[in-house]
């Protein structure tokens, strides 16, 4: 018997405004918002920028019973759960990580079948125990089991690049409760992921309703700056472009405009993307010791360190402009200003790439996105990849389908990196599977400038015999992501 709801239609404006201070609704969400309070099956493809987890977090507020969150990331959930709490909604979250005295007070509000926690963000290793498992069988025998969110749910197939056994589980909830509305969320499926997706979990169907936005965003500038080990003007030319930066907005045309406003001529919020803690925390120092106000953020630093440099950098504080992180940095983080992603080294796929880029301009205002790309770096990560699909303690490891799909996603983005004859825009689009071509407005290299994009390729890369003989004495092993 399906799940009683209350009159969950009420003001959503009104909720949004109360319980989340937002002022309105993104282009879509309230569709969104409005299918999921209706008990319909939901799948949505939205950019980093979109605000995908207000989908199932203002729903969860109106409606009766309580929502699981399904999501592989803990930092994520931790940093969500913490925002919902300080609105005073009742979430929390079961993981690894949950001290016992919490974990023993969700599974009692569990198993009292009328919870009073609205929102349970959980790991999908834990959906498959059987203790957690009888505990939801008694909210959903009381009606009070709302819906399922799945988040990052390209994590189910193994087509993506990302995948994780645990998530093919999930299948469980619509085999056990088939009354229990599911949506899954993601940033980055192509069409076969996207179906994987939607048959694994058993939502195929009638009650099904898709969202899928272009993965389009026309207020980025995307860019590759290439580069070698032999040239290594990754800093010098940041450096440069940065101080560039704050010396046009220093001028007499510019800076009246910032006093107005009470902003500081060197309060370009950015994120640099690195690969490992060391270079982290060096690259860093370096750009300290130049008077740009920089700080790490990486696993190894105490939980005190993240949350104040997290929250100091929200907040455009001075000294904390920009964020030098590993890949474990960003996700679900709520600032809507950020002026620049820049990744350092060469990121392990495709979909990492388009994720962290579009951490950039979620105000929809002019921002920039720079990747600086060596063939180096590329040999780097294909032997990474090669040797962390050979490894027999690879957590989580799929199949061959996996394993080329991790493979074929690095090689779409050298690919993306090496083209100098088209759109970066288009190239993103296109790889995601969108046939219509988007209109860039100058806002990547190739529409900017091609020659010149033709001569820096040329010019700035090492030649593919110097590191084929690199490659062949053994230069690139050794190579690791670290968070």
């Amino acid at each position: 018997m399906p799940l009683v709801r209350t009159d969950s239609m009420q003001d959503i404006d009104f909720t949004l405004r109360r319980q989340f201070s937002k002022k309105s609704f993104r282009p879509q969400q309230r569709e969104i918002i409005n299918a999921t309070l209706e008990g319909k099956d939901v799948f949505v493809q939205a950019a980093t920028s979109f605000g995908k987890s207000l989908c199932f977090q203002l729903p969860a507020v109106i409606d009766h019973g309580i929502t699981i969150v399904i999501s592989p990331l803990l930092s994520l959930m931790m940093d969500q759960v913490k925002a919902l709490r300080n609105s005073n909604i009742d979430a929390r979250t079961l993981n690894s990580n949950t001290p016992f005295a919490e974990r023993d007070h969700i599974m009692k509000d569990l198993g009292t079948g009328h919870p009073l926690t609205r929102l349970l963000y959980v790991t999908p290793e834990l959906c498959s125990g059987p203790y957690f498992r009888e505990r939801l069988e008694l909210v959903h025998k009381q009606k009070e089991l709302a819906r399922i969110a799945v988040d990052e749910a390209h994590c189910i197939s193994e087509w993506g690049h990302d995948f994780r056994r645990d998530f093919k589980r999930l299948s469980w909830f619509r085999e056990r409760f088939p009354d229990v509305p599911i949506m899954c969320l993601t940033a980055t499926a192509n069409e076969q992921v996207r179906n994987d997706i939607l048959t694994t979990l058993g939502i195929l169907g009638p009650n099904l309703k898709t969202f899928t936005m272009s993965a389009f965003r026309p207020n980025l500038h995307l860019e590759v700056r290439f580069t070698s080990d032999q040239t290594d003007d990754r800093y010098d030319d940041f450096v440069s472009w940065l101080k560039g930066v704050y010396d046009r907005r220093s001028q007499p045309d510019r800076k009246p405009e910032l006093d107005e406003v009470g902003e500081r001529v060197e309060n370009v919020s950015g994120i640099i993307y690195t690969t490992s803690r060391d270079e982290c925390e060096s690259l860093a120092a370096s750009l300290r010791s130049h008077d740009i106000a920089a700080r790490p953020f990486h696993a190894k630093l105490t939980n005190q360190e993240k949350e104040r440099t997290l929250q100091k950098w929200i907040q455009n504080e001075v000294g904390y402009d920009i964020i030098v992180a590993t890949t474990a940095f960003g996700m679900g983080i709520d600032k809507d200003d950020v002026r620049f992603v820049v990744h350092w080294r060469l990121p392990k796929s495709f979909e990492g790439y388009y994720q962290e880029a579009g951490r950039a301009g979620r105000d929809g205002k002019a921002s920039y996105c720079f990747l600086y790309y060596s063939r180096e770096d590329r040999d780097r990560v294909c032997g990474m990849i090669v040797k962390d699909n050979m490894s027999g303690d690879r957590r989580d490891k799929g199949g061959e389908a996996n394993k080329k799909a991790r493979m074929e996603s690095h090689e779409a983005l050298v690919r993306y990196c090496e083209d100098t004859g088209g759109c970066r825009h288009a190239a993103i689009t296109k790889y995601f599977g969108e046939g219509e071509m988007p209109r860039c407005d100058f806002a990547c290299d190739w529409h900017k400038d091609r020659e010149g994009l033709k001569r820096r390729w040329r010019e700035g890369l090492a030649s593919e015999e110097w590191v084929c003989t690199q490659r062949e004495e053994g230069a690139f092993e050794g190579y690791y992501y670290s968070e």
